[in-house]
């Protein structure tokens, strides 16, 4: 089967205190999302769709290129984001062969509203040189359906659904290295909790049995690395580009039965390469293309359509190194931002990302669990003025409603559905410049 696509438009005070307060806020994590990573970070950034490796203006900006930080001042920024996944979950049609079958019916999930901070802080040592502290989330895996989705699988609880949530602390350091071209370093540390419920059934298909499901949330932590490179090619054209490396996390054993390789979920690598263009020296023009790789994490990657009712090697079971995963491919995304400063007090921003697809209709049963369908986002923010050192920011990004129809034909042969997800995110932040 194809996939068909349904679109309807609209249808800190202390740095430490401020990571305390994000550590606590942010277990549900969940953004306006390409799969699981953010399109953009800090407030800024996400009113022109998260583009921006090219240019830099808060101290949020070390996640998207730490080059950039040399460029953004003595600053602090900090915020909070409110984001609704409005029509999230998936449709169940009736015409499966019972019990091999999902009950059929729509399915809603809770968990409609989430508040996520995030803060920045930047210093520089020398007019060529800078230091600072980058704290954000991703997330982007969160569902919770009020009834026990797989129990004609077998017998199961609910609610049935996972709760993915990721903390980043990065600590920059970037430098001027020749006249308009600067380079950034950012080390970074992450901590992470999951949880899964209701999938009972899927004890039968693993190799680590009473390791799947229902065993509250689990931990792990773990560290990466950005590096960037920033340039101006002439007094209106300037080139980014930065990389990150796959962050290697701890295995969740307490889910070392459900995901691939015992419990491994480390987060995929991502490159982006970008420009901004100065029209004028009130009106920039701003396109990053990025690619996040979570081809190369299994857990993400893997098949759900592999027939493990004949594999003699077991290799498909769960928690294998080859075991059942979310099929999700590398995604790439492209982001094409506006921003004009009207005034000295007024700036005003406009962006829209556009995504490929993250997984094909084969993928549709462990899909449920994360109906990560969402490939475009419109965005719309801006800046005011208080004073020489305070600005207000926000943002506003709406994602397209994207339904994926599909089936799986080694769990529920025949059956047929659909799984969908709608964003809205609002997002406010104050900046203060010393």
């Amino acid at each position: 089967m194809t996939v068909t696509s349904k679109r309807t438009f609209f249808s800190e005070t202390l740095p430490g205190a401020v990571l305390m307060t994000t550590l606590s806020l942010a277990s549900p994590a969940l953004l306006a999302t390409n799969g699981y990573s953010p399109t953009g970070f800090g407030t800024i950034n996400k009113g022109i769709a998260g583009a921006g490796v090219a240019l830099p203006q808060d101290s949020m900006s070390a996640a998207t290129n730490p080059a950039g930080m040399a460029l953004v001042g003595h600053r602090i920024d900090t915020g909070i984001a409110l984001f609704s996944p409005s029509n999230r979950g998936f449709t169940a049609d009736n015409n499966g062969n019972p019990p091999f079958q999902i009950a059929p019916g729509e399915y809603t999930s809770d968990n409609d509203l989430f508040f996520i901070p995030h803060f920045g802080w930047n210093k520089p040592l020398s007019e060529s040189s800078s230091v600072g502290v980058s704290v954000g989330a991703n997330g982007g895996m969160n569902t919770e359906y009020n009834t026990a989705v797989f129990n004609s699988f077998g017998g199961s609880s609910a609610p049935t659904g996972v709760d993915f949530a990721q903390l980043f602390v990065g600590v920059t350091y970037a430098q001027q290295i020749a006249d308009g071209q600067w380079v950034g370093i950012m080390p970074i540390m992450a901590y992470q909790r999951f949880k899964a419920e209701g999938l009972q059934p899927f004890n039968q298909f693993t190799t680590v049995p009473g390791k799947v499901t229902n065993n509250g949330y689990d931990t792990s932590t773990g560290y990466g690395l950005r590096i960037g490179w920033l340039g101006d090619v002439s007094d209106k054209l300037t080139l980014g580009v930065s990389w990150q490396s796959r962050l290697e996390m701890d295995e969740f054993k307490d889910y070392a039965g459900l995901f691939a390789e015992q419990g491994d979920f480390d987060t995929p690598s991502t490159w982006v390469v970008g420009l901004t263009y100065r029209i004028n020296s009130d009106v920039q023009f701003v396109l990053d293309l990025q690619r996040i790789n979570y081809g190369e994490v299994k857990s993400l990657s893997n098949s759900n359509d592999i027939n493990i009712f004949n594999d003699p090697t077991g290799q498909g079971l769960l928690g294998a190194n080859g075991g059942l995963g979310f099929g999700w491919k590398d995604v790439d995304i492209a982001k094409l931002g506006l921003q004009w400063r009207k005034s000295p007090q007024l700036t005003l921003r406009a962006g829209y990302s556009h995504a490929t697809k993250l997984f094909d209709s084969g993928q549709a049963l462990f899909n449920i669990l994360a109906p990560a369908t969402v490939s475009d986002h419109f965005s719309f923010g801006g800046t005011y003025t208080l004073s020489d050192s305070n600005k207000v920011n926000f943002a506003f990004t709406r994602s397209l409603n994207e339904t994926i129809e599909g089936s799986n034909p080694v769990f529920t042969p025949g059956q047929t559905g659909s799984v969908q997800m709608e964003q809205v995110e609002l997002e406010l932040s104050w900046s203060h410049s010393f």
